[in-house]
């Protein structure tokens, strides 16, 4: 049973990762930015909105096993969650569900489940996401929201195969509890974190309970739209759990539809908004946007030219860089190879630009074709 050791960025270690346990309407109809009210939902028993919710999205939610490699010999298994954003077989997840694995296995929530041959077709390992294909028609699928609609309070329903447990899917329920959060996870498996440490950042923080085996299931708000996908639960602090939020996975999905395995380019840094909870008072004075650096990837082309955590990246070959979601646009522009500025802001407040030779984002290695 894979765990990865969760440490927010600034407290003690006090939680552990919901990962694999190591066991939609088409996102084109979502209209962002509407709030959750109004959803035509089947009607739940005794007029329960959680239960309308959950009858609409279940069907999309899906089991993700796994034969894994291990790295420190032998092999294991994993157990997992994931979401289906398109009727003929396209499944977001974690990576770290599908991480190292050698078979990949779904199946479906029905009382009798369809067991599905699965492959990934893309994802981004530097931000926990990986996007699995199987092959089959007609699927159930669940529509992707916005989270930067999210607020504090809201409410939320998280749905997966938490601990792996016999009898199918389980829901909780909670809100959000907290927006922007940063925090680490060690995973020795990451081959793409330094020190094998995950970082996530501007994560979604709620008290709907997440267990190991939730990981890569969708936690949805009362539209039955998803707007995070869940990465981790505590297991030394009670209620709280986290998330992805939905707004930083849309360009990797809609990349491996389009174009499934395709390279795409990358820097090879973690970073986060600069208004994020828990960097803004360590952004440099007088910057208002941009992409924080909070973690550089070992042997990518950032470590290369001696970018640093701390910095902050605010334009990349001319364009300027607004957040996080906006780097990530930049880069689907560009191609692996190509040489582009990449102008900073350091820690004390001066500018200066590197040249950077942008390489391929990593995927998770293992059931590739």
């Amino acid at each position: 049973m894979r765990r990865l050791l969760l440490i927010p960025l600034a407290l003690a270690a006090i939680v552990t990762a919901s990962c694999s346990m190591t066991y939609g309407t088409d996102p084109a109809t979502v209209q962002a930015g509407t709030r959750d009210v109004n959803l035509p939902l089947p009607s739940g028993r005794g007029g329960d909105q959680v239960v309308d919710v959950v009858q609409a999205v279940l069907p999309a939610v899906v089991n993700v096993t796994t034969d894994q490699f291990q790295t420190s010999g032998g092999d294991g298994q994993g157990v997992g969650t994931g979401f289906v954003v398109r009727s003929d077989g396209v499944i977001v997840t974690n990576c770290h569900v599908v991480e190292q694995a050698n078979k990949i296995t779904v199946f479906s929530s029905d009382e009798r489940p369809e067991e599905y041959a699965g492959r990934v077709i893309g994802g981004d390992c530097e931000h926990d996401l990986a996007i699995v294909k199987i092959d089959a028609t007609d699927l159930p699928t669940v529509p992707l929201g916005a989270s930067a609609d999210l607020a504090l309070g809201q409410r939320v329903v998280a749905l997966g195969y938490a601990l792996a447990l016999d009898g199918g899917p389980t829901v909780t329920t909670g809100i959000v509890s907290s927006l922007g959060r940063t925090i680490r996870a060690q995973d020795p498996n990451c081959d793409t974190c330094a020190n094998g440490t995950r970082v996530y950042a501007d994560i979604i923080q709620t008290d709907a309970a997440i267990n190991p085996g939730n990981s890569g299931g969708p936690l949805v708000n009362l539209r039955g739209e998803v707007v995070g996908i869940n990465s981790a639960g505590s297991q030394n602090a009670e209620n709280i759990g986290f998330s992805i939020p939905i707004d930083a996975a849309k360009a990797t999905i809609t990349q491996a539809e389009r174009q499934p395995l395709a390279p795409s380019a990358y820097i090879g840094v973690i970073t986060a908004d600069v208004t994020a909870t828990d960097v803004s008072m360590q952004v440099p004075p007088g910057v208002d946007a941009g992409a924080y650096v909070l973690s550089i990837v070992p042997d990518g082309p950032a470590e290369d030219v001696g970018i640093e955590v701390g910095e902050v990246v605010v334009a990349v070959d001319g364009r300027p860089v607004e957040s996080p979601e906006g780097l990530g646009e930049i880069l689907a522009d560009l191609e692996p190879g190509q040489d582009v500025a990449v102008d900073l802001v350091q820690e004390d407040g001066s500018d200066r630009t590197v040249t950077v030779k942008l390489g391929s984002r990593p995927l998770p290695a293992g059931n590739i074709p």
